[in-house]
């Protein structure tokens, strides 16, 4: 007979691996989600027990990190030529500042929306939720703080010469020509894909430079908005008088807020821990052991 009887146990048929080639084939196996989904929750548990202090300080060097990626878009747009292809070139500028933060591991509300939320979705209980609120809002408004620091540096001394600052006004008035919708929905794809970094970035460690780089690449290219980078691009245009305070939060800081919220939480956060939950009772094969 071809099969056996169902209740038989079950036969694989595998090549006869010495111990070496085992050791060599679990090397090249994917990380399953659950260890991805562990490795990034004990770095959210460590993230909600550091003190305020400390939240603080590392969220004001990223919202200044984050400046790098507008000064290098500006300094591409001044010195390539008015070609179609050249805003290709021009956001290669925009992974920079995330470089800086991610791998100078500074506090980015954005990756904070998925490193927060999982201990939270895992524990489920008040102090965890008031630890995950302290987090969000430390890191937040130290984020902002670094981003008009850099913003009121590049927007009112005379750092850069005329042609950059020229790009600079061309950069932001760009970022800010966006509807309050149009903002929440690009924000949502945006917070999504820099928390997806993360989630990519705890499964390939060898890899983790060019997910940095092509994620955050294309956000910059798409135009997608976020609240950190593109802060320290709009708020440039209340420094030099072009804009109001107002029509800046109203118009890009808070839609752009809430929409790095919801794909940060509900589509990366939400989504990636419900696949792990769902599968915690799957059954996992081993390697057959040589006999």
């Amino acid at each position: 007979m071809l099969f056996d009887d169902e209740s038989r146990e079950e036969q694989v048929v595998a090549p006869d691996l010495t111990e070496k080639e085992k050791e060599k084939a679990e090397e090249r196996t994917s990380v399953s989600a659950h260890v991805v989904h562990e490795a990034i929750r004990y770095d959210g548990e460590d993230e909600l027990q550091r003190p305020v202090s400390a939240l603080a300080w590392s969220g004001l060097a990223a919202g200044m990190s984050m400046g790098f990626s507008f000064v290098t878009m500006a300094l591409f747009r001044a010195y390539l030529p008015s070609a179609s292809w050249a805003p290709l070139v021009v956001k290669l500028g925009y992974p920079v500042g995330f470089l800086i933060v991610i791998l100078g591991r500074q506090q980015l509300f954005t990756e904070n929306t998925l490193t927060a939320i999982i201990p939270l979705l895992a524990r489920r209980n008040l102090p965890t939720f008031l630890r995950v609120a302290r987090l969000w809002v430390v890191v937040l408004l130290a984020n902002m703080v670094g981003a008009h620091l850099f913003a009121w540096v590049v927007g009112n001394t005379s750092m850069f010469d005329r042609d950059v600052r020229a790009a600079m006004f061309q950069l932001s008035t760009q970022a800010v020509d966006v509807t309050f919708g149009t903002a929440v929905l690009r924000g949502i794809f945006a917070g999504w894909l820099i928390a997806m970094v993360v989630w990519m970035g705890a499964a390939y460690q060898n890899g983790r430079l060019a997910i940095i780089v092509i994620l955050t690449y294309v956000v910059g290219l798409a135009g997608l908005t976020h609240i950190i980078a593109g802060a320290v691009e709009v708020l440039f245009l209340a420094m030099v008088g072009a804009k109001s305070w107002g029509a800046i939060a109203w118009g890009y800081l808070l839609p752009t807020l809430i929409g790095n919220s919801i794909g940060g939480v509900s589509l990366t956060a939400a989504v990636n821990h419900a696949q792990v939950v769902a599968g915690m009772g799957a059954p996992r094969k081993p390697l057959p052991s040589k006999s």
